[in-house]
């Protein structure tokens, strides 16, 4: 077979892909019923209400568990990736988002002190994902992972 058929054949790659592009799509659906706007921007941005690191993750390592055994090499090193990326999402970004709302705060009164040209951009606040974010988006996916390697 060659290399783009079995790329196209990924089944791994796929639900991952697809849980990731899931939780961006529900977010953007979440923002719809919840704050009664279409933004459609927010399918591209970074943290929120789910995490689509973590359901990607979980839904790679979710399909090779489940297809290579919970006791398999390809699963642990899934798992240990998948830690990473949510420990990374809830801690080091997380904080990042919260230092760059501070920075948003304090940017805001240097304005009224220094001189009226004053206008630095302001900095992204959210990167990161609160502990619910996070769960919700292993969540969403695991139920990737089994609807993709149990249930089709």
């Amino acid at each position: 077979m060659n290399s783009f058929a079995e790329l196209l054949s990924n089944r791994w790659l796929w639900t991952a892909i697809l849980a990731s592009t899931s939780a961006q799509l529900f977010k953007v659906f979440l923002i719809l019923l919840i704050e009664r706007r279409w933004r459609p921007a927010a399918f591209m941005e970074t943290g929120g209400m789910p995490s689509s690191h973590s359901a990607m993750v979980a839904a790679l390592t979710t399909g090779v568990g489940l297809s290579e055994g919970v006791g398999s090499a390809p699963f642990a090193i899934s798992s240990v990736f998948a830690l990473i990326v949510m420990y990374d999402a809830t801690g080091v970004r997380h904080a990042s988002g919260q230092q760059g709302a501070l920075l948003n705060e304090l940017i805001s009164e240097l304005r009224d002190v220094v001189r009226a040209g004053f206008a630095p951009l302001p900095v992204r606040v959210l990167l990161g994902h609160t502990y619910l974010e996070v769960l919700i988006g292993i969540l969403l996916g695991v139920g990737a992972g089994v609807l993709a390697f149990r249930v089709l």
